[in-house]
């Protein structure tokens, strides 16, 4: 983008609308550790026996979420010896007992999604051989805070580090990675951690896989609920998103609150990389204030010949956890809404860190490619299951700086 020009010459140009810079463009940052570890599961049982299977696992004690559950898969027994924990809604402990067993150190996060219950079991290897999987099952208010908290803790800090998990297929979404996994369905999240001492790191990597996808796929095939994804995350483009791509916020948005339900994806062709923004409100009147609320930060520049109305912003890439603006480069997004749409196209935050000039970011033709293609395609119906995601916009970049 040319440096040192005036508000009105840069007004004429397709210019970009900025995220809240933090590693979950869709959220607090200090609600997403860098490396999104899950909680810690519940304290391991002894190693089982070899034959701790042979009368058929445990018993799934609890009522409500027995049928969630099997019994036993693949050689592995719900354990015997074990307890089935329960808490809150309809549990036999309290909601503030998750966060001292279940959710240590990260328990508001779970809250500020609308926790309702969690259940807390594990497996163990029928065969003697050390293994055990922990399963904590959360539920939330509403399906769209189950995703986002699924989203949360399966997107780490850059999703296409050498940590993002792979995607499993299990349930309405889920993904996996060496000694973890997670499934999400309807108002469910599904947290499995693989635990096994007597393994080497690459037996382990190899066991894990193995029982953690027999066991989601288990568990994502009984839990009830849609298997949709809010129409937010629906909406976006799939050519070129990145494995488990995608970010989705509820409520908040680029720092602001009640905007969402938003849904950023995360997007790689090549070296190039970019993100996308969707926001689906029920109407127009909705989407205006939404608009309204993300273009009032300081700086913000009007762009006409987009949709309705469009807008750019930049802002300072964020400082560690605590929010402050560091020196140095910002990023920037197109945002522009479209009747009850909001469609944002921009810089990826890790490109844009990590480079020393602007190569790394996405010109002002291919957001005004990719922007109108986006405004192109059908507009998606907030709560609509059937909205077909907006793949022309999808095209790579085809350079990578700015003019």
């Amino acid at each position: 983008m040319t440096r040192g020009m005036s508000k009105a010459s840069l007004s004429t140009l397709f210019l970009f609308a900025a995220v809240t810079v933090t590693a979950t463009v869709v959220g607090c940052k200090e609600d997403k550790p860098k490396e999104t570890p899950p909680p810690p599961p519940p304290p391991a049982a002894s190693v089982a026996k070899a034959g701790a299977c042979s009368s058929g696992g445990g018993e799934l004690t609890d009522p409500v979420s027995a049928p969630f559950f099997p019994k036993t898969v693949a050689g592995y027994c719900v354990d015997p010896q074990g307890e089935v924990k329960t808490y809150g809604e309809k549990g036999k402990l309290s909601m503030d007992e998750v966060c001292t067993t279940a959710f240590d150190g990260e328990c508001e996060v779970y809250k500020r999604f609308g926790l309702k219950r969690v259940v807390s079991l594990h497996y163990v290897d029928g065969s003697g051989k050390g293994g055990s999987v922990e399963v904590n099952l959360s539920q939330f208010a509403d399906p769209a805070s189950a995703y986002g908290m699924y989203t949360l803790r399966v997107v780490p800090a850059d999703p296409v580090g050498e940590s993002s998990p792979r995607v499993l297929d299990a349930g309405a979404a889920a993904a996996s990675g060496t000694g973890r996994a997670y499934v999400w369905r309807g108002p469910y999240v599904a947290e499995l951690q693989y635990i096994n001492e007597q393994e080497s790191p690459a037996e382990l990597a190899k066991s894990s896989d193995a029982i953690l996808s027999a066991v989601a796929k288990e568990i994502g095939d009984r839990l009830p609920g849609p298997k949709e994804l809010p129409t937010a995350a629906k909406a976006l483009p799939t050519a070129h998103r990145v494995p488990n791509g995608i970010l989705f916020s509820p409520k908040d948005v680029l720092g602001a609150t009640n905007v969402g339900p938003a849904a950023m994806g995360f997007y790689k062709d090549g070296d190039k990389r970019w993100r996308v923004l969707s926001i689906v409100k029920d109407d127009a009147d909705q989407a205006k204030d939404a608009f309204k609320t993300l273009k009032s930060k300081p700086g913000t520049l009007p762009i006409s010949g987009f949709g309705d109305e469009g807008a750019h912003i930049a802002v300072p890439i964020s400082e560690g956890g605590g929010g402050k603006a560091a020196a140095g480069p910002k990023v920037e997004f197109f945002i522009a809404r479209k009747g009850n749409v909001v469609w944002g196209v921009g810089d990826e935050e890790y490109v844009v860190r990590e480079s020393k000039d602007d190569k790394g970011r996405v010109s002002k033709e291919d957001a005004q490619t990719q922007m109108k293609a986006l405004l192109a395609a059908p507009a998606p119906t907030a709560g609509s299951s059937s909205a077909s995601p907006a793949t022309p916009s999808s095209a790579a970049p085809a350079s990578s700086s700015k003019k």
